[in-house]
């Protein structure tokens, strides 16, 4: 019993670190996707900066995780969450360092915007975002159906990638001397497609952690095969 009672206490700990981690990587990416409205480059070094506590929290529960398994004796559903969590942090600090990246680029691109609709990659920001929250809350409240919401999710990410594409490619055909500046908002546009998938894998890990079956919801035919997921 009182080993029962630890390993609960250490469950939500794990929990509650994954809240805050999770926490930093919403503000770096709504911080980004400021630093990009608003041509603000001290917001831009200022995510860069801060991904070092992001990668210093992973670690934190990294090992937390690998305490957990070798100490506690993990019954299986309890072994599946850590385990899910272990693979959770990976892909969570992926998405830190792609908001590091996407400042980056804003860096690169200055107080020179292009003159163009940014609505697209706007929408897949807001989406991105939404998909990293809900992962993480889908995980602590061991909600299957949002778990499977956030995965079906992707597929608006990625036809908005397709569409900020279509307009960058218009733009260089209009002005060629325009090229430069679209390739790097293409770049910030192929972050945030990346950071769908990443919030995808973390939906696929709550489901693994919730039925002890894992799938690639990336991939439309194993995603048809679990009946297709609700949007």
């Amino acid at each position: 019993m009182m080993m029962r009672t630890r390993l609960n206490e250490e469950l939500i700990k794990l929990h509650g670190m994954l809240e805050t981690m999770g926490d930093m990587i919403e503000q770096a990416l709504e911080g980004s996707v400021a630093a990009l409205a608003n041509e603000d480059m001290d917001k831009a070094r200022e995510i860069i900066k801060n991904d070092r506590f992001v990668n210093r929290q992973e670690k934190e529960i990294e090992t937390l995780c690998f305490r957990m398994l070798l100490m506690e004796q993990p019954v299986a559903y309890d072994l599946r969450n850590v385990s899910a969590a272990i693979k959770m942090i990976t892909d969570m600090e992926r998405i830190g360092d792609q908001a590091a990246d996407i400042c980056d680029l804003i860096l690169h691109i200055g107080k020179t915007k292009i003159a163009m609709d940014y609505g697209h990659i706007s929408r897949m920001a807001e989406v991105t975002i939404q998909m990293v929250k809900k992962s993480i809350e889908a995980f602590i409240r061991s909600d299957l159906d949002l778990a499977k919401k956030v995965c079906a999710s992707d597929d608006e990410v990625d036809e908005l990638f397709l569409a900020a594409r279509r307009d960058l490619i218009e733009l260089i055909r209009h002005d060629v001397t325009l090229s430069g500046q679209a390739i790097d908002m293409l770049m910030i546009a192929k972050y945030f497609e990346r950071i769908g998938d990443h919030a995808t894998n973390i939906g696929e890990w709550v489901i693994y952690a919730i039925t002890g079956e894992h799938k690639d919801y990336n991939d439309p035919a194993e995603r048809e095969s679990d009946g297709g997921a609700e949007k």
